[in-house]
């Protein structure tokens, strides 16, 4: 990137400036409304269909996924894509089946489901490893990203996450959701406008047939694709997603918020259809930059070269403001998440004499904390071969155990917290076993989307075969949180009340066809 100069105009500094402050003040302003943790925490439980989906897609589509998807497809090809396309599918199943179940148990965390589910030792579990990847994963790899691109322009990147901070320690769940609208508006305006200006570089769609390589072009890869084998697709890319769309307190935390069952499951499926459409505005730029920018010394490096190298003064700063946006969606969600759940699944279990008020002052100071640790931390991403790598890998080794207990727990009555515990226990010694195996002795070679399925499988064995063989502890009943053909048939009855369009049966079966739709023309 030394081959162009990275010069702001005053229209475009003008712009970025005037969002930094609407964006604190907007935070401010809502900060001063709450009075109790439900609140600060969950908007008051009074969200909208519209502001869900947007914010569950400006909260994912995140300067770490604008990076990583563009630095992906210029390296190994619009493969990638199937990360955002699983995501539709994944949020369909989602709001058929796991959705009811977390709103109606009326929890502030998913790490509070799962004790309702099973016990308080796996609902510790998992509090702590959603902070774990909250601080080093999701938030940290959201600085790097954002260094990247911000370094060129701010002398240091963390100044984004003091004003992420500032919005969200004093705004809560609101500002976070309320921000996450208009930032994903920014980010959907800067990504088409980016996409269209390359495109129009190269030409047309027979000039980047004819100069990329077909696997390139290609969703559906052969076994020994180094990005995304078919069968890494089909037994280890649902897994990931399951776990990020349907347990990551960052995500499912705006569901939680939402005013009832059916502005849940609205907002849910909007945001898988919001997905769609990225292949076309995010990934495929990545592609035009083969074209563009061939001898790029590193594939993180596409976005911030299409986006200072072809954009003019005055757009510049729009787009940047997208990306600025992006970033600060994913800082400020997995800030006021891992927050949640330091406060709601730790200082309250232990110490439940304090008052609502007391505990949302006590967020406030731990979403402090957490934002300084994630700026320690973000700098270290660099030794890896590439962000979106770092962000699946880490993923890949951790959450197959909780992916087992929440599977296995809402479609089987018989597992129980016994067998919870084993499971959390034996499955992290497994997975810690193969991480240090094939990722620091790399006594064996094996793709990152294989690892899943395996920990996976095993962790389900064994969570069946001590639910068995162990005895289910007295005090266990948790069968209201196990799905059943009952409730599907009951909803059956209540739907005929609601016309098509709010039926969120039809809509899940449009947007599935939508997404076939897409997978099939790139096949």
């Amino acid at each position: 990137m030394s081959n162009f100069n990275v010069e702001l105009h005053t229209i475009d500094i003008t712009i970025l400036v005037a969002y930094f402050l609407f964006v604190m003040g907007l935070g401010i302003y809502l900060g001063r409304k709450y009075k109790d943790a439900e609140d600060y925490f969950l908007a008051g439980r009074s969200m909208i269909w519209p502001f869900i989906g947007l914010s569950l897609f400006a909260s994912n589509i995140s300067s770490t996924t604008l990076i990583g998807l563009a630095g992906e497809a210029y390296g190994t090809g619009i493969s990638v894509f199937n990360y955002e396309w699983m995501a539709a599918v994944v949020l369909v199943f989602f709001a058929i089946f796991i959705l009811p179940f977390v709103l109606r148990s009326g929890v502030y965390t998913m790490p509070e489901f799962l004790e309702r589910r099973f016990d308080g030792r796996a609902r510790v579990y998992f509090a702590g490893l959603t902070i774990f990847l909250n601080i080093f994963v999701d938030t940290a790899g959201s600085l790097f990203a954002g260094a990247l691109v911000i370094q060129m322009v701010f002398p240091d990147v963390a100044i984004l996450a003091v004003v992420a901070g500032v919005y969200t320690i004093t705004g809560g769940l609101a500002a976070v959701i309320y921000t996450d609208a208009i930032q994903a508006i920014l980010l959907i305006v800067g990504s088409v406008v980016i996409s269209v200006i390359a495109f129009d570089k190269i030409g047309d769609w027979d000039t980047l047939v004819s100069q990329v390589s077909p696997d390139k072009l290609s969703l559906v890869r052969p076994l020994d694709d180094p990005g995304v084998p078919w069968l890494g697709l089909v037994v280890g890319v649902p897994l990931l997603g399951f776990y990020f769309w349907c347990t990551n307190q960052f995500m499912v935390q705006r569901v939680l918020s939402a005013k009832d069952i059916n502005h849940g499951r609205w907002g849910s499926l909007f945001a898988g259809a919001l997905k769609l459409p990225v292949l076309f505005i995010m990934v495929l730029p990545g592609t035009f930059a083969i074209i563009l920018y061939p001898d790029l010394a590193r594939p993180d490096l596409v976005y911030p070269t299409l986006l200072f190298d072809l954009l003019p003064v005055g757009l510049l700063g729009l787009v940047l403001a997208g990306f600025v946006a992006a970033l600060m969606s994913q800082i400020d969600s997995t800030l006021n998440s891992a927050s949640t759940l330091v406060t709601m699944d730790f200082v309250r279990k232990f110490h439940p004499e304090l008052s609502s008020h007391r505990l949302l002052i006590i967020g406030r100071y731990v979403t402090f904390i957490i934002m300084v640790l994630a700026v320690l931390w973000a700098p270290q991403i660099e030794s890896f071969s590439s962000l979106f790598k770092y962000l699946q890998k880490v993923l890949a080794y951790a959450i197959p155990p909780v992916v087992a207990l929440f599977l296995i727990g809402s479609f089987w009555k018989g597992a129980h917290a016994k067998a919870a515990f084993s499971t959390i226990v034996l499955g992290n010694l497994l997975s810690a076993g193969l991480f240090i195996a094939i990722e620091l002795l790399e006594v064996m070679s094996l793709h990152f989307l294989y690892v899943p399925p395996i920990l996976f499988v095993v962790c389900c064995f064994i969570l069946i075969i001590f639910s068995i063989i162990l005895p289910k502890g007295a005090e266990e009943d948790a069968t209201d949180l196990v799905w059943t053909k009952g409730i599907y048939d009951a909803e059956t009855i209540e739907l005929k009340a609601y016309p098509w369009y709010q039926n969120y049966r039809v809509l899940s079966v449009i947007l599935l066809s939508a997404t076939a739709a897409i997978v099939i023309s790139f096949w």
